[in-house]
This record gives C-alpha cells, sequence and structure tokens, in this order.
C-alpha cells in the first residue's frame, strides 16, 4: 500500500516555509500543480482547513499551525535518525535513486557505478537515464546529474565539472581532406539534428571577426536520443555538435575530426548534481555526490583541450 504522508509533510513544509505554491515548486524540484494536489489531498485526509488563501496568498490556520510543528519534529527526527543510525554502523545503507542525462550516463556516470556499489555493500542503487528534467520529488529522485543553468531554481547543488560541445565530423564526410573554413561551407555539409522537443540544441553558436552568430542545424534525420545522432556521427552520415566527453576521444583515435575549431567559443556548460535542500544531510546521498565530485575534478578530457 502506497504512503504518501511523509510526501505530504514535505510539501506543506517547503509551502509554508518558502511562502507560496511557485516558490515550494522550485524548493523541492516539482511542478507547481503537484504542490497544490498534494495540499489538497492532505487536507481531505485531514479533513481539516490547514490555509486560508487569499488573492495575496496563504496564510496557516491554527489546525495548519499545529500540523506545520508536527510535521517539521517528524521529518527532521526521520533524517536524524536515519543519519545517526548510519553513522554508528559506520556503512551507506538504504535506496538512492539517481536521475542522469542519457549519453553522459552511459558514457561517464555507470562506469562509476561498480565500484560505489562495491564500497557500499548495504546500498542500493536505482540509475535512471533520461534527457528530461524529472521532478526529484514527484519521481522520488534523490540526485539528479543535470547540465546546464539552474534557471530560476532553490535546489541545492554541487557543481562537478564544466563540458564544451565540438562541432565534429567523421573524416570520411570532410570532402578531398579540406574541412570547411567559413560557415558557409559547412551549410554545404549534411547535419545531423535533435529533434523539436529539443530544437534549441540545434542552434549552434560560433564566432566570427568577434561577432557571436548562430548556426541553425537542419537535417534529414532527427532523433530525440544523443547516442543515436552520435552514432550516425560516427558512420559519416552528417556533422553534429556534441558534447566533448563523447568527442575528444574519438578525435583522438581518429574516428571524428573538429570542424571550424578557430569559430567556436568557449561554450562550457556546468554539469552539476542537484537535490532537494532537506535531503543533502543523508549519508548515502553526501557519499554519492562526494564520488561524483572527485570523480569529476579533473575529468580526462580536459586533457586534449588545446
Amino acid at each position: 500500500m502506497r504512503d504518501d504522508r511523509l510526501v505530504e509533510m514535505r510539501v506543506f513544509r517547503a509551502l509554508v516555509e518558502s511562502g507560496s505554491f511557485s516558490s515550494a515548486a522550485r524548493v523541492l524540484g516539482a511542478s507547481q500543480p503537484f504542490v497544490s494536489q498534494t495540499i489538497q489531498r492532505l487536507e481531505a485526509r485531514l479533513e481539516t482547513k490547514l490555509l486560508h488563501r487569499t488573492t495575496r496568498g496563504q496564510r496557516m490556520t491554527p489546525a495548519g499551525e499545529r500540523f506545520f510543528e508536527a510535521a517539521r519534529h517528524a521529518l527532521d527526527t526521520l533524517e536524524q535518525a536515519e543519519a545517526t543510525w548510519q553513522i554508528e554502523a559506520a556503512q551507506i545503507a538504504g535506496r538512492l535513486r539517481v536521475s542522469a542525462p542519457i549519453a553522459f550516463g552511459l558514457d561517464r556516470v555507470t562506469p562509476l557505478m561498480r565500484e560505489f556499489l562495491s564500497r557500499h555493500p548495504g546500498l542500493s542503487l536505482d540509475l535512471r537515464l533520461t534527457d528530461d528534467h524529472e521532478d526529484l520529488i514527484a519521481d522520488g529522485i534523490d540526485v539528479a546529474i543535470r547540465m546546464g543553468p539552474l534557471t530560476d531554481s532553490t535546489l541545492h547543488h554541487r557543481r562537478l565539472c564544466r563540458l564544451r560541445r565540438l562541432v565534429v565530423a567523421a573524416p570520411s564526410l570532410v570532402q578531398n581532406g579540406e574541412p570547411p573554413a567559413t560557415l558557409d561551407d559547412l551549410a554545404r555539409m549534411p547535419m545531423l539534428a535533435w529533434d523539436v522537443t529539443r530544437e534549441h540544441l540545434n542552434r549552434w553558436r560560433f564566432l566570427k571577426n568577434g561577432e557571436r552568430l548562430t548556426f541553425h542545424a537542419q537535417s534529414r534525420f532527427r532523433s530525440n536520443q544523443g547516442m543515436s545522432l552520435f552514432q550516425m556521427c560516427l558512420d559519416g552520415v552528417g556533422v553534429m555538435r556534441v558534447a566533448e566527453h563523447l568527442a575528444r576521444p574519438a578525435i583522438r583515435d581518429g574516428r571524428l575530426t573538429e570542424l571550424l575549431p578557430d569559430h567556436a567559443p568557449a561554450d562550457d556548460t556546468a554539469i552539476q548534481a542537484v537535490f532537494l535542500p532537506d535531503r543533502d544531510m543523508v549519508p548515502r546521498l553526501r557519499s554519492f555526490v562526494d564520488m561524483l565530485v572527485e570523480a569529476f575534478r579533473k575529468p580526462d578530457w580536459e586533457l586534449d583541450r588545446p
């Protein structure tokens, strides 16, 4: 039987402490409708009104004030009990749910799992690979690895590393061994593009004589999955803009060549581990994030940067 009482407590506490439904959604890494529906279910289950809602916001009822104190105490006690037990038992235990982008997860996160699990035999780990941003609370995610800026978010985070994107092609695609010298040359080459759900990734930024230009990549082949695009690029089907954790090893061993490197800006993308504010003291979560920080302190792809 599913028991959502702890989820309801966490949502109610976040709502009270943040002051609004939208702020609570940002704190929790969830959607605003999820927060609103959770509060409605909580009030229905308790058969009492916890909040007075007005056009200016909301304030707690006397019942809401009592429930808030009880919920805060219960959550603090639960987290402290779990942390104390794990520390005293000198082990990291329980279940950890991790979300990561597909390509980065397959290429860089999955290879770390064997050693991490062997180091903590009492731990179970669920790794979810998706290029969608999941709601941490709604989807039960403890840690999410995300690329790019954390826009309008109050999630706690730790920076892992930076990652550039390079425009690359298989050597067989470069006619007569002469790579494109201009964006016009590039436009005459076949492209590989993301589907409409990630159209922003088809707009490649370049520098020309100090001026920032945007190149819109269009293709006969489009996909929502970066690894399929990368395989097509390796097969010589088209040009791709790809993260350097995949690109640089392939450039090093001759499977790919970088195009227009002198026109590319320093397009660094931050990779960060994000988690809910009330979870940063949980030992299994902290141990996992510490492992990621150490693993990506000096990424091997940076050794190949010119």
